[in-house]
């Protein structure tokens, strides 16, 4: 089977749009970029020059269909990876911890990732590769030039931690060009991304990576803080656009012949109400609480994603446990002003990708979201503490991706229509002359 995968992307490779292999990619990702943001610019009252000059000179899509759930972590795998977070392994933001002692750790670790990486097969192929900043990027197989994303508490220390698991003297060596130190990890402020994008410009310019991978938090910060459509909201995505504007510049200046792709995770919905799905459990039993208001023991637990919510059961196999769960939420589905859009089983979790792991899975309706645990005391609902929110199952418009395309053998002015986010990563694949047998999708037609 692994033969014949590797046959067809071969062929694949030998066809797709007659363009030119082996280039060197510079992929930019802004987390929550819409791709209205860009297209319908000029009605939305954005000054994006940068981002809009890949409508003209190369393609894009009208839209990318995510993953489940939307989140910056799993997609973003998706996006190196080619597959779903079900085979990927990257199910959600933060790793499951139901006794809330992991201190709120994400999945940094790229060992985590069960498939292949576009940076695995960069590397396979003979290419250099560089990374500033993407999710899920500490210890990657295939990263010659590494600055991870990692963050603990904002302390001092989590630059010590950063550097330490960085390429060895990277950071310094890009540092003395700069002129400061690199941003700290926890930093998703509009100043953080533009110190960022001064060290992938000066990576570009010393060690001339030819596949680079660089993302940009902050316009989905204020997308959550302001909302979408805010003022706030559009003012850093213009500033992102001169960062955008900077690495390419930097990247056809080391590269005349590279291929620039840009991408996001997801798009956004406003959001209105928050909703505490650990009440109804600690009420029905599920949940334990101890005297000091934490968790003491649990028999089903929400493994919230913004959006959406896994329901983990510590014994999946029990029966009379799953239909006393399910029964929990029915009830709660019933309810329309607790906003629960569908309960989804074991199958229809399977059907789109999602976490494998969870034994239902709830997707929330536009406008509400789920609430981080808050004790004991916290209702069932309450105004939602941001006003934009994602996680939610993928499909609708509001929370469609982004991709933008330009460079060498790219056609000029071209509209790819809708695409599936699990296309993008063997697209880049072949462009770079790699394959990605893994990738749940061919390669996207490039053809004029």
């Amino acid at each position: 089977m692994i033969k014949t995968a590797l046959l067809l992307a071969t062929a694949l490779a030998a066809c797709l749009s007659g363009m030119a292999l082996a280039e060197p990619v510079l992929l930019i990702s802004i987390d929550g970029l819409r791709p209205g943001d860009v297209i319908e610019a000029q009605k939305r009252g954005l000054a994006i020059p940068n981002l809009r000059r890949f409508l003209t000179d190369g393609a894009h899509a009208s839209g990318v269909t995510g993953v489940a759930p939307t989140l910056t972590y799993p997609s973003h795998t998706t996006l190196i990876t080619g597959v779903s977070p079900a085979k990927h392994g990257i199910v959600a933001n933060n790793s499951f911890d139901p006794m809330g002692i992991n201190q709120g750790g994400w999945y940094w670790y790229a060992p985590d990732i069960k498939v292949p990486t576009l940076w695995e097969a960069a590397n396979k192929a003979g290419l250099s590769t560089g990374n500033v900043h993407w999710p899920v990027s500490v210890a990657p197989k295939g990263v010659t030039w590494n600055l991870p994303q990692i963050w603990h508490t904002g302390h001092g220390d989590d630059a010590k931690l950063l550097d330490a698991l960085a390429t060895p003297g990277l950071s310094a060596e890009l540092a003395a060009k700069v002129g400061q130190p690199y941003a700290m990890g926890i930093d998703e402020s509009l100043t953080g991304d533009q110190l960022r994008g001064k060290f992938a410009t000066a990576l570009i310019a010393t060690h001339k990576p030819q596949f680079l991978t660089v993302y940009f938090a902050a316009l989905d910060h204020e997308e959550h803080a302001s909302g979408p459509d805010s003022p706030a909201a559009k003012a850093v995505l213009e500033k992102i656009d001169a960062i955008v504007g900077d690495l390419v510049a930097a990247e056809m200046q080391a590269h005349p012949d590279a291929v620039i792709a840009v991408v996001s995770d997801h798009g956004f919905e406003a959001t209105h109400t928050a909703i505490n799905l650990y009440r109804p459990f600690i009420d029905a039993g599920l949940i334990t609480v101890g005297a000091d208001g934490k968790v003491a023991s649990w028999l089903a637990m929400p493994w919230i994603s913004g959006g959406s919510a896994a329901i983990m059961l510590a014994r999946p196999d029990d029966a009379a446990l799953t239909e006393r769960v399910k029964t929990l939420l029915d009830t709660l589905a019933a309810n329309p002003a607790n906003g629960i859009a569908q309960v989804a089983d074991k199958a229809q979790i399977a059907a789109i990708g999602g976490n494998p792991q969870a034994t239902f899975y709830i997707n929330l309706a536009p406008g509400f979201v789920t609430d981080i645990y808050r004790g004991p005391p916290a209702p069932v609902r309450a105004k939602s503490p941001v006003k934009g929110m994602h996680g939610y199952f993928p499909g609708p418009a509001n929370l469609q991706a982004s991709f933008l395309l330009m460079g060498k053998g790219v056609p000029r002015g071209k509209d790819l229509g809708m695409i599936d986010m699990r296309a993008i990563a063997p697209t880049l694949a072949t462009i770079m002359g790699a394959s990605l047998p893994d990738a749940d999708k061919l390669a996207i037609d490039l053809q004029p």
